[in-house]
């Protein structure tokens, strides 16, 4: 049983789920929209809201913690050229994950998230 295990663990161990949810961070960052496994991208979509939540006050604290999240100085700079104007009036609910159907080589059932 899997009592108070909050998270999915997506069959990964714990350092390469970090650095998979770092990569798909500052790929979404970067494209504004990715395509990947529908657990991926609800495993990663609440990762992005708290770092965007972050980002909307451009603050040195809070580029330092963007910093540490993302490791990428480029991507953390296009998040804090964005993310202040175009959310700072917003609550939440940065992101669109829609279900695009099964994959064809094994059947993951795929999804595009995007920034809203």
């Amino acid at each position: 049983m899997r009592h108070r295990h909050a998270g999915k663990l997506l069959g990964r161990s714990y350092e390469h789920r970090k650095a998979l949810y770092r990569n798909l961070m500052i790929a979404l960052i970067e494209h504004k929209k990715i395509k990947t496994t529908l657990a991926k991208a609800r495993a990663v979509q609440p990762e992005v809201e708290a770092l965007i939540s972050i980002a909307r006050e451009d603050t040195p604290h809070a580029r330092r913690m963007a910093l540490s999240k993302l490791a990428s100085k480029d991507a953390m700079r296009k998040l804090f050229a964005f993310a202040p104007t175009t959310y700072g009036g917003r609550n939440g609910g940065y992101t669109r994950i829609t279900k695009l159907g099964p994959r064809r080589g094994d059947g993951a059932e795929m999804a595009l998230i995007e920034l809203v």
